[in-house]
């Protein structure tokens, strides 16, 4: 297997995380797709510059996509499958969005400046990455503590960014600094990202889009021969967040963090441990002119956990892993009367009293290189998951409310604790047929648990319907506590033809069969017109169990082009993927991204390296109707950025997205809400980026 290596100044010239370079041989474990991007503290992080989302650093890689939604707050999707049916470990940590909107989905807890790298395994993942997901395991570290040479003095070391772009006025800013003996080290970081709300290629002010957010975190680490010890501590503070394709803003949100880890290496074989507490504090509301309204919305999550896991020796040709680990998660969602109103008082709306969702699991994998040409991975893992949540209350028991006081009634009588008893199995192969081609074919059985809204959100009036929504698209929905599991079976095949070396030319191919028993879905209930437009129309759905098959292809390539030695070195890359998913009684899955290929003329030259691209994806047909989800239409993207490094310790940046200032609405951005509101009429897409210059500057000391 070949991994993907991404140096983070590369993105300055807009190369993608993953699609156009080749990396070091990597081993059976990586599984059907493997991305690393490694950063070297550059402020420009993305290929949209100025944006403070982590989500966004692999959103040119192939089969990756991200849906919108805040300007932090970008939830990815993987071969169609995205949000809760992906692992996201930040640092050892699993952290739960505690929000019913998941505003504030795992990746926007840590800024893209203090990102060290980023894995991602897709489908097929080895059972060590992680349980409780059925379309990949993102692992995302922070940036590794640095300690000076054995027997050199303190060693210190400090980074300043600064990046930006005009679309929406939106500035990054990133400092970091680091004091280190040969055993100690001690290194602190602090971020900010803020954005007003951004003009669409017509010109137009997206409503409802503006952010701001301020990231902190130090580090505290201990080494000495065959062991390290770090401690993580840090905060968050988005002061406020608009979501353009939600009913409801972000106007605050607090989170705190710690976390330990202790690395050992023994006789015997090594040791990876770690516990972790996580804390956040969120609130939905309204904040702007463009959104006038009061309706507070306050909610409390806390993930804690610890994981364990030993690797050892078994022969000279086999190494078997062995683990075992605990996440556990508390909510409160609860909705403070408004005073005044006689729709949303005189009680608080309690929507989740006291959630629990408590995970243990065991598992074990073998890893076997059989001969030198061909290696095996085959693991278990069992996970029991408990779930339970406490009786609720509607605002009143009035006419108004006489839908939501008849379901809290229900609610309460029910039998609400759930136990779900979840196995996974994955075998990889891997074989070099020749010194140009690696072949490799992989299967899994992966199960996701339901999350605590989707079983235990039980409000039935459109209004409290609405507040539950993390798809953007307009819809209101209704938990379902019978939920069973979602068990994925995943299908994959590589043909990975390369050069020799890490520059050379490559081509790789992955198509993927996927089918889900038991797809957490929709059911439809009913309809309602979002606003009162009577122009516009939304879905009641209820959560529920259907049979559902994903299939498609990914293809990325790498071909390097003649050019004479002054002139430096110039390549084609580029990726393509493809997706269809449809439920197994009919009807299109929701957020499929529609065939998208990115095209990029890479240029370098000493000091300058530069980057001429285009994205282009076809017209969305294929959408889910239970969900009103609306058609789109195909567009090209194009973008070129420079980037020139001064020195050792000095980089300048410069670029501009969608040079031709397009007009165009993203497949996955949802549904134009803030528009609605402020301009009435038919419910539309949520338009995309405008034209944006973009300049960044690094300064390293």
């Amino acid at each position: 297997m070949k991994y993907y290596h991404l140096p983070a100044f590369l993105a300055l010239a807009g190369a993608t995380a993953g699609a156009c370079a080749q990396g070091a041989p990597g081993s059976a474990i990586e599984a059907r797709m493997k991305v690393i991007v490694t950063a070297t503290g550059d402020g420009w992080r993305s290929p949209q510059n100025g944006s403070g989302d982590t989500a966004l650093l692999l959103n040119t890689t192939p089969g990756y996509s991200v849906a919108q939604a805040g300007g932090v707050s970008g939830l990815p999707v993987v071969n169609g499958l995205g949000d809760d049916r992906l692992k996201i470990r930040i640092d050892g940590m699993e952290i739960t969005s505690a929000c019913a909107n998941h505003m504030n989905a795992p990746l926007s807890t840590i800024d893209p400046s203090q990102v060290g790298h980023i894995e991602v395994l897709a489908g097929v993942t080895p059972v060590s990455a992680g349980g409780d997901s059925t379309g990949g395991t993102v692992t995302v570290k922070s940036a590794a503590p640095l300690f000076a040479g054995q027997g050199e003095r303190l060693l210190t070391s400090g980074k300043l960014s600064l990046s930006g772009r005009s679309n929406g006025e939106a500035v990054n800013g990133a400092v970091s600094a680091s004091i280190a003996s040969d055993s100690m080290s001690f290194g602190y970081s602090a971020a900010q990202a803020r954005g007003h709300s951004y003009d669409d290629g017509d010109g137009q002010r997206v409503l409802g889009s503006l952010y701001r957010s301020t990231n902190q975190a130090a580090v505290l680490a201990w080494r000495a021969s065959g062991q390290r010890v770090t401690v993580r501590a840090g905060t968050q503070r988005i002061a406020y967040q608009g979501f353009p394709n939600q009913y409801m803003d972000m106007t605050g949100n607090d989170a705190t963090f710690a976390n330990l880890q202790w690395l050992a290496t023994f006789g015997w074989g090594e040791l990876d441990a770690s516990a972790y507490w996580q804390n956040t504090k969120h609130e939905m509301g309204f904040f702007t002119p463009e959104r006038p309204g009061s309706m507070p919305m306050l909610t409390e999550g806390r993930n804690s956990g610890y994981a364990l896991k030993i690797t050892l020796p078994a022969g000279d040709a086999a190494r078997v892993r062995l683990g075992h680990e605990v996440h556990t998660f508390r909510l409160d969602d609860f909705w403070p009367a408004v005073p005044g109103s006689m729709m949303m008082g005189p009680q608080t709306y309690v929507n989740i009293n006291d959630g629990r969702r408590d995970r243990i699991a065991l598992y074990g994998e073998v890893e076997t290189r059989h001969s030198a040409r061909w290696n095996s991975l085959v693991g278990a893992r069992w996970e029991t998951v408990r779930m339970d949540a406490g009786t609720v209350q509607p605002y009143a028991s009035n006419r108004m409310n006489a839908a939501d006081s008849a379901a809290a009634r229900a609610f309460n009588a029910a039998g609400r604790r759930q136990r779900d008893g979840n196995l996974d199995l994955t075998a990889l192969a891997r074989v070099d047929a020749d010194a140009n081609t690696t072949l490799e074919l992989a299967a899994a059985r992966k199960t996701r648990s339901p999350n605590l809204y989707e079983r235990y959100a039980w409000g039935r009036g459109t209004m409290a319907m609405t507040m539950t929504n993390w798809f953007g698209d307009g819809n209101g929905y209704v938990g379902n506590i019978d939920l069973k599991p979602e068990t994925a079976t995943t299908v994959g095949f590589t043909a990975h033809w390369h050069g020799a070396g890490a520059a050379d030319w490559f081509v790789k191919l992955n198509p993927y069969y996927n089918r889900v028993r038991d797809y957490i879905d929709v059911d439809t209930l009913g309809q309602f017109n979002p606003y009162m437009v009577m122009g516009a129309r939304g879905a009641l759905l209820r959560f529920a169990n259907h049979d559902a098959r994903l299939h498609g292809a990914n293809l990325s390539w790498r071909m390097p082009l003649p050019v004479s030695r002054a002139a430096g070195t110039l390549a084609f890359t580029g990726n393509a993927a493809y997706t269809r998913g449809k439920r197994a009684d009919g009807g299109d899955l929701y957020h499929i991204m529609p065939l998208n290929a990115w095209l990029a003329l890479e240029h370098s030259s000493g000091a300058w390296s530069s980057q001429v691209e285009t994205k282009v994806v076809a017209r969305k047909d294929h959408a889910d109707l239970r969900r009103l989800e609306p058609h789109t239409a195909g567009y090209a993207l194009l973008n070129a950025r420079t980037g020139y490094q001064w020195r050792k310790n000095v980089r300048l940046s410069a670029g501009v997205s969608n040079l031709l200032d397009r007009q165009y609405a993203d497949p996955l951005g949802g549904v134009y809400l803030s528009g609605l509101k402020m301009q009435r009429g038919a419910l539309q897409p949520l338009p995309g980026y405008g034209r944006s210059f973009e300049l960044g500057l690094t300064l390293g000391f």
